[in-house]
């Protein structure tokens, strides 16, 4: 139910966001930052937690000042860029963790072994992915920022008075951040199964069957995963 809710939160997000760029409309802004803020506290709230239940009137309050300021816009620039990074480092942190990076717990899981039992292949191959995939999202944090900075009106740059010395329009910059960033996400995927396909012949029947395993893992797992 959270998790549907948060799902539905964060498409309505990046649809919202494109479209306060797009048309410039603070109103479409207004209504990207509500529900982000109600995907992030969602949980919480939830779970009846205390500081979730405090937050909540808190960023309501910050989203409603900010569109009165008319700078409701502003934290959309900067949404992308976090995010992504903060995925891309958590990542790159598994790599030093006791409990195995990232996507050897994955695959451990769905084998029903631990990361200490995979194969070596197996346990070379989801170290480099986790890697792999570190330096994909860091990478386009990166191309995210660097594009909010060149987004002309309204971009970071802009904002404080200084001319970017390469603009792009806030629509361009929108088009990346909220919307074809997925679509590199599920590009890199979808190829990297299909390599992993033929490293590892008969792991899978299909990529459909593949989705089914990673979902059949349960809540419990995903709950805990990164923590």
């Amino acid at each position: 139910m959270v998790l549907g809710l948060q799902v539905v939160m964060a498409v309505a997000y990046a649809l919202l966001a494109h479209a306060a760029s797009a048309t410039g409309d603070g109103r479409f802004a207004y209504a990207a930052l509500l529900s982000l803020v109600v995907m992030m506290l969602a949980a919480g709230i939830a779970a009846r937690r205390a500081w979730a239940w405090l937050l909540l009137p808190v960023s309501l309050a910050a989203c409603h000042a900010l569109y009165l300021a008319g700078l409701a816009g502003m934290p959309l620039l900067l949404v992308p860029v976090a995010f992504v990074a903060l995925v891309a480092w958590v990542f790159g942190r598994s790599l030093r963790s006791p409990h195995g990076a990232l996507i050897t717990r994955i695959v451990a899981a769905l084998d029903g072994s631990t990361p200490a039992t995979l194969a070596p292949d197996l346990l070379s191959y989801s170290r480099g992915l986790t890697a792999a995939w570190a330096w994909v999202l860091g990478g386009m944090a990166l191309a995210n920022l660097a594009l909010a900075l060149a987004a002309e009106p309204g971009g970071l740059l802009a904002s404080l008075g200084i001319a970017p010395p390469v603009s792009i329009t806030l629509e361009q910059w929108s088009l990346f951040a909220n919307l074809l960033t997925y679509g590199v996400v599920g590009g890199f995927f979808a190829i990297e199964f299909m390599y992993r396909n033929r490293r590892f012949p008969g792991r899978y029947v299909s990529f459909l069957s593949f989705l089914r395993q990673m979902a059949g893992l349960g809540p419990a797992f995903w709950r805990d995963f990164l923590r």
